[in-house]
């Protein structure tokens, strides 16, 4: 730390002087770039592009009109409607007229991963629909340093872009590493004999509630979170909301909500949400609504793990098509009912799994997170010098 705090201080001795980035950088139109059919596949040489989070959106064998990016010539991909930007250094095509190829202008005296990194720390967001980069981005400023200090601000920030991707690569296995023991466990003490405790269909020691169409009660001011396919697939961090529970199928606190019908790429089928508050959620016709007949028979929670991708549920899905579970298929599979203190202790050992692996306050999410703010504070600081007076 020392050694980093001594060296800007060494760096930015000096007052720095600002220009816009429409001075510094020139701008392509993709046109000659554009690929022309979208029938990609892994196999084919050359990567299609775009600015935004996807980048890679597949792989083309067209022959032509390829930029010619590479380790010597790199190029920064800006997307003139979202600002978002990519730094790439290989050929490749581009999908939309909206990106835009930045270069350094000749002359400049700029470096362009330095202009890269600088971008990075510009918090802005485009507020309309509307191309960006002539009549807003470029007139944003970044201070220039000399080019040595450019390049040695670089040199630092690649050391620290590499460490923080193997960090993150470490930390990122860590997870998958906990997430499949959590998923061994789960599977290890759900597991009972038949003739080890009571078993009961579902209809018989739960209620089922199919929940109502939502499509034109979305309201982008709402503050109750529909409970859709795909918000119970990301275990709800995409939601839409609704101004009112009441106006759907409220939920309340107990109730498991379990996917009905398939997302297209067969990872919501069966999966299941458990609410944690009243008043927080409503559900939409996609998803049904579960809740114990009796809960000194059976625990809420361990209702939600049991139900939570169970096997003789996705054992109706034939894998081609969506598949729409039926209601009389949910209420008579089979659930275990052990004792309520047995059920109690698996749920106990369950939830402080999906704690470490979910909960963004602490376990290994939080160190992530932790980790890129880390990076952001270091990468500002070196990029923060005293401008100078004109």
């Amino acid at each position: 730390m020392t050694g980093i705090l001594e060296l800007l201080a060494r760096m930015h001795s000096g007052r720095v002087s600002t220009r816009r980035l429409g001075d510094i950088l020139d701008y392509e139109q993709p046109v000659k770039y554009l690929v022309q059919s979208t029938a990609y596949e892994p196999t084919h040489p050359t990567p299609v592009l775009t600015a935004g989070k996807t980048f890679v959106l597949g792989y083309t064998n067209e022959d032509f009109g390829i930029y010619p990016a590479s380790k010597d010539s790199p190029v920064v991909i800006f997307d003139d409607f979202t600002t978002a930007f990519k730094w790439v250094d290989f050929p490749f095509k581009a999908k939309s007229s909206a990106m835009k190829m930045l270069k350094a202008k000749a002359g400049s005296n700029v470096d362009l991963r330095y202009v890269y990194y600088c971008m990075k720390t510009i918090r802005y967001q485009p507020q309309e629909h509307s191309r960006q980069w002539i009549g807003k981005y470029s007139s944003f400023e970044i201070p220039v340093p000399p080019l040595e200090v450019q390049l040695e601000i670089v040199r630092i920030l690649d050391h620290f872009t590499d460490l923080q991707a193997e960090l993150e690569a470490e930390l990122e296995a860590e997870l998958e590493a906990r997430k499949r023991q959590y998923a061994y466990y789960r599977t290890s003490l759900l597991a009972f004999d038949a003739e080890e405790i009571q078993w009961a269909k579902l209809c018989e020691v739960a209620t089922f509630l199919n929940a109502k169409a939502h499509e034109r009660l979305v309201d982008p001011e709402g503050d109750v979170a529909l409970m859709t396919s795909k918000f119970i697939s990301t275990e709800g961090k995409s939601a839409r909301y609704v101004n009112s529970p009441d106006v759907l199928t409220p939920a309340h606190r107990g109730q498991t909500a379990l996917v009905m019908s398939d997302l297209p790429n067969g990872r919501a089928l069966a999966k299941a949400f458990f609410v944690d508050e009243d008043g927080k959620y409503a559900a939409n016709q996609r998803v049904c609504l579960l809740e114990p007949r009796d809960s000194q028979i059976l625990n809420s929670r361990f209702l939600f793990y049991v139900v939570d991708r169970n096997r003789q549920l996705l054992a109706y899905d034939s894998g081609v098509d969506q598949t729409h579970l039926k209601k009389d298929w949910i209420l008579n599979i089979d659930l275990p009912i052990p004792p309520l203190a047995r059920q109690e202790e698996i749920v106990r050992t369950l939830d402080s799994f999906r704690a470490l692996i979910n909960d963004l306050s602490s376990g290994l999410p939080a160190e992530l997170v932790a980790r890129r703010q880390q990076y952001e504070h270091y990468r500002d600081k070196l990029l923060t010098f005293e401008e100078s007076v004109a």
